[in-house]
């Protein structure tokens, strides 16, 4: 399987900002400049991004259609994004809108009868599932939902099984704990979802500190890895990340 490296950026009232652990109330902003930092990652080479609309992802409402359309005409990016998909319609207009695929991530969790027609309406290669995740004190992973504040019944390795046997091709999962925190991503975890669900790309997402940690994941059999807090903060080169 292929290895992607994708550069993300988070938006929130038009500016790139990172948060602890999907707290609004502990943001980073870094500037307002999304559309010449999505440019520098393709100067640097990269062949994709991830962009995250966060005021979507609170309030619903994609907002983020005009820069996705700057990226398109000034880039060769692919975009993989996502943030307040409530239905079927908004996928269908982040698509739309130019992007290659569509993020979807409460929602998987919430309604996986509507998003599993999706996958076969869209196509497994638009659309990507998010499942962000926090293991129990019991060694389970289990999936919070409502900003992390709430813990569904289903556990990770039941959805996500069940969206692969529908013909789920890219998976990013989040381990909750060390999104933002720069303490490197769980190997083990990405080792065990490779072997679970063989054929998806699994996209290591939450706590890549360095081009080590991209080593890692890719070791690991990751199909690619989600460069967030370390990208914006000078810590991780993209041409080194890239040139794993």
């Amino acid at each position: 399987m292929s290895f992607t490296v994708y550069p993300a950026l988070d938006i929130r009232n038009g500016c790139v900002v990172r948060l602890l652990q999907g707290d609004y109330a502990q943001q980073t902003t870094y500037g307002d400049d999304a559309l010449p930092r999505a440019q520098a990652f393709a100067a640097a080479g990269a062949r994709w991004m991830h962009l995250v609309d966060l005021d979507a992802a609170k309030a619903g409402g994609y907002t983020l259609a005009a820069l996705l359309a700057q990226i398109a005409s000034t880039t060769t990016l692919k975009v993989q994004t996502g943030g307040g998909v409530r239905g079927r319609d908004d996928v269908a207009r982040i698509l739309d809108a130019g992007a290659s695929r569509v993020v979807i991530g409460s929602l998987a969790v919430r309604e996986p009868d509507n998003v599993l027609a999706w996958l076969s309406e869209f196509g497994p290669e638009h659309l990507t599932i998010a499942l962000d995740t926090r293991q129990g004190e019991d060694g389970v992973w289990r999936l919070p939902v409502h900003g992390w504040t709430e813990t569904a019944d289903v556990t990770l390795d039941a959805l996500a099984q069940r969206y692969a046997q529908a013909g789920m091709k890219h998976l990013l999962c989040t381990d909750i704990s060390r999104d933002g925190m720069l303490t490197g991503p769980n190997i083990d975890l990405y080792a065990h979802l490779v072997q679970l669900l063989p054929g998806v790309a699994v996209q290591a997402s939450g706590g890549v500190r360095d081009v080590g940690d991209v080593r890692a994941a890719k070791a690991a059999g990751c199909g690619g890895a989600v460069l967030g807090k370390a990208l914006l903060e000078g810590r991780l080169q993209l041409d080194e990340a890239l040139s794993c």
